[in-house]
């Protein structure tokens, strides 16, 4: 008898299928293929081939506020009448007693994650490269394009403040973890706070939109967006400077990250890629250089939060041989935000 994936409920997660998800066929084979300390993402497999997606919280280190599976399923839910590609939503467990925690099912959709530029050079063509990219920050002005109130996520979060608060709520995850003094972390955060741009309108934020959390055909287009955990509701353009500064490109002397996807030949240019969200959305974005400044900054206050974790045995021995370089990269990062404050101070 084949041995249950640790986080499922075998017969009991069966059951709901049953009464909730009556095309599935029993039995139903689970297999784990994203886990970590993120959410649990699962593919399930039924007796006539039918394939599907569970995603339940972490087995451990839970947070009150995070991991929310009826946020997430409420929000793929409510986009699939949108032009933003989603899987199909087909049903939310919010009974703990069935599976140990809350779960969503939706609709398995293939394609390519393109995590990584190995896969994304063996997954598509020099063409479908282009095309990718451009249906990439497509997807995400139709994102922001999006009405929240009209498809039931206007009380996703506050509408207003968005890039205040997140200062905020980040640099004082900076004070409480930061392991030395560093001041460009320091300078950056009071530049920014100086000069907050007006925020235009509230929209949908997907908060970690890159093609990593992306499933694309091999033609180059996006089939779905994943990974909603952090979305919520604020100033698009935050979202604009995120896909900037993560996405290196092989034109770059010194690329940020050289193994990110779009480092393969063949994908748009940074300056091509805002043009098109531009020209898409009509929305201004001539004080783009401050949203991918605070992209930086958030990321050296986020991996010097990882870094305190790990020093104080969070991830235990496995991590011994990746420590020595957290302090490098959060130094990158903030020398990065400060880069690009001085294109717009």
């Amino acid at each position: 008898m084949e041995e249950s994936p640790k986080g499922i409920d075998v017969p009991r997660v069966t059951s709901w299928f049953r009464e909730q998800v009556p095309a599935a066929a029993p039995p139903l084979r689970f297999d784990l293929i994203a886990g970590g300390h993120s959410n649990l993402t699962y593919r399930v497999t039924d007796a006539a081939g039918g394939e599907y997606v569970l995603r339940r919280p972490p087995l451990h280190h839970v947070l009150p506020t995070a991991h929310d599976m009826g946020r997430e399923h409420k929000i793929i839910a409510g986009l699939a009448s949108t032009a933003v590609p989603v899987p199909p939503a087909l049903g939310f467990c919010a009974a703990p007693e069935v599976n140990g925690a809350p779960f969503y099912v939706m609709t398995f959709v293939h394609g390519h994650v393109l995590h990584d530029r190995t896969i994304a050079e063996g997954a598509l063509e020099e063409a479908a490269r282009r095309h990718a990219g451009e249906h990439f920050i497509d997807v995400l002005a139709d994102l922001h394009a999006v009405d929240p109130d009209a498809v039931g996520l206007g009380d996703l979060g506050r509408k207003e403040g968005y890039v205040s608060r997140q200062l905020k709520r980040w640099y004082s995850q900076w004070q409480q973890s930061k392991t030395r003094e560093l001041p460009a972390v320091d300078r950056v955060h009071d530049a920014l706070q100086k000069q907050i741009p007006e925020q235009a309108r509230a929209t949908v934020v997907h908060g970690d939109y890159r093609l990593g959390n992306c499933i694309t055909s091999e033609r180059g287009r996006i089939m779905a967006v994943l990974d909603w955990e952090i979305c919520t509701l604020g100033d698009p353009l935050a979202d604009v400077g995120y896909v900037l500064a993560t996405w290196s490109h092989s034109s770059d002397e010194h690329p940020v990250n050289p193994l990110v996807p779009s480092m393969v030949p063949g994908f748009p240019t940074r300056a091509e890629l805002l043009e098109r969200y531009a020209a898409r959305s009509g929305a201004d974005v001539s004080r783009i250089d401050f949203y991918v400044a605070f992209s930086y900054w958030k990321s050296a206050c986020i991996i010097e939060g990882v870094y305190a974790r790990y020093l104080g045995g969070a991830r235990g021995d496995d991590a011994r041989a990746e420590i020595h370089e957290f302090p490098k990269q959060v130094e990158r990062f903030a020398a990065l935000a400060e880069d690009a404050v001085a294109r717009f101070a």
